[in-house]
């Protein structure tokens, strides 16, 4: 299992704009995509992380990306975001569910 992570910082006011953009319907999720994640921070509300987790290899998530509409959905936000902190894609080392948790 992969993790797709980045950390934005967006330009002040925008979240809902760039929410829109970026955001696919979940009958238009790419294949081998099984959960996404959109967070906000709470000190920074123009600060955006967001991560997906991936069921195949690293070759299979870039084709993916390249089957989809990944770089068209990219060119969208570009007009809400300030810098991108940090993009990356890990691979899932440990994971615990929890009963509780959703």
């Amino acid at each position: 299992m992969l993790c797709a992570h980045t950390v934005r910082r967006l330009k002040p006011g925008s979240f809902d704009q760039f929410r829109e953009a970026f955001m696919p319907a979940a009958d238009e999720a790419p294949a081998g995509w099984v959960r996404f994640h959109m967070l906000r921070g709470l000190a920074d509300p123009d600060e955006v992380v967001t991560f997906g987790f991936f069921d195949g290899t690293l070759e299979e998530l870039e084709g993916s990306q390249d089957a989809s509409d990944f770089e068209e959905r990219r060119a969208a936000i570009a007009e809400f975001v300030d810098e991108v902190v940090i993009n990356g894609v890990y691979e899932v080392a440990e994971s615990l569910a929890l009963d509780s948790a959703s």
